[in-house]
């Protein structure tokens, strides 16, 4: 039997876009509902919007259902802990939810601990259904990356750069990255946060320092190298194009094209983002475009393509 995951997300509605193609890049599919089911195992911790992971043990028509079923758990010396998952806490009444939570736990075989438990389990109805099983809350790792010791105001937000890594490697295992516009690293500390194979790469001398010192004091360790992107010759299965655009980089729309074009070269899957509609000078470069979204902060966009 093949083992089903749900998972749940929480996101601003200007980030819904975003969400939905990081949904897509990890399931092949993405869901209106803030919850997606899959046989795809992510750790939540990787995503930004991603909040829960039910691993599914039990399914069932009712919470009765799950009861009689939850009674052939045999936990021995173990401790537990029975949670409703959150992204349902303004839907279901407070005595609804701990009632669910009392009935299950009040047949298992085991000592409840709400503190410290050796294991928690989850429970969450989907789509007409209720589930039950090993419960994986998310742990917001790019919070500690906020602040760095070298920073310009340009640079993607953790949040963004976090979700571009997970949209270009969403399964990292065997997988060889390049972000080679890196900047100050934003991008490559959440990569390497993540176990991403990443190397970074920019023709600035100052921004590829600003990046080995941003990765170090984070305690991550990754190639940096300083040059130009038509150098690059090793080949990968994915890179990050963040185009320069602001008066640091000094890149003109030409700049931008040799940087596509050479990128086409050496990467399978390539996501570019860029404060412009550029889909022409895109194909223009050799590629296509297989999904897309916008993200958004305030009235500042950034247009994000998922290209091959």
């Amino acid at each position: 039997m093949n083992q089903h995951y749900i998972y749940t997300f929480v996101c601003f509605e200007e980030e819904r876009s975003l969400c939905h193609l990081e949904m897509r890049s990890f399931f092949g599919e993405d869901s209106e509902k803030n919850m997606i089911k899959s046989q795809v195992k992510i750790d939540p911790s990787r995503s930004p919007f991603m909040k829960e992971r039910i691993a599914v043990i039990f399914e069932g028509e009712t919470v009765e259902d799950i009861v009689q079923q939850a009674a052939s758990l045999h936990l021995g010396t173990e401790t537990f802990r029975i949670d409703f998952a959150k992204v349902y806490d303004g839907e279901y009444r407070f005595k609804e939810r701990i009632k669910a939570e009392r009935d299950i736990g009040w047949v298992i075989e085991g000592e409840a601990d709400l503190k410290n438990p050796d294991r928690i389990f989850g429970i969450i109805p989907f789509e007409g259904r209720w589930y039950f099983g090993e419960y994986a809350k998310s742990e917001a790792i790019w919070l500690r990356h906020l602040k760095k010791p070298r920073e310009y105001s340009t640079a993607l937000s953790t949040r963004v750069a976090r979700t571009c890594a997970n949209i270009a490697v969403p399964h990292p295992e065997g997988k060889k990255a390049i972000d080679p516009c890196c900047g100050i690293g934003t991008v490559l500390v959440e990569a390497r946060s993540m176990g991403i194979d990443m190397v970074g790469r920019d023709i600035n001398p100052l921004v590829t320092d600003g990046s080995r010192e941003n990765l170090a004091y984070f305690g991550l360790e990754g190639e940096v190298t300083t040059g130009p992107i038509s150098e690059v010759e090793e080949l990968y299965d994915a890179a990050i194009i963040d185009l320069p655009y602001n008066l640091f980089t000094k890149a003109t729309p030409e700049d931008q094209f040799s940087i596509l074009k050479e990128a086409r070269r050496f990467s399978s899957r390539t996501v570019i983002i860029s404060t412009d509609l550029i889909d022409e000078m895109i194909q223009k470069a050799g590629f296509e475009i297989v999904d897309r979204c916008v993200a958004k902060k305030s009235s500042f966009i950034r247009h994000i393509m998922v290209c091959i």
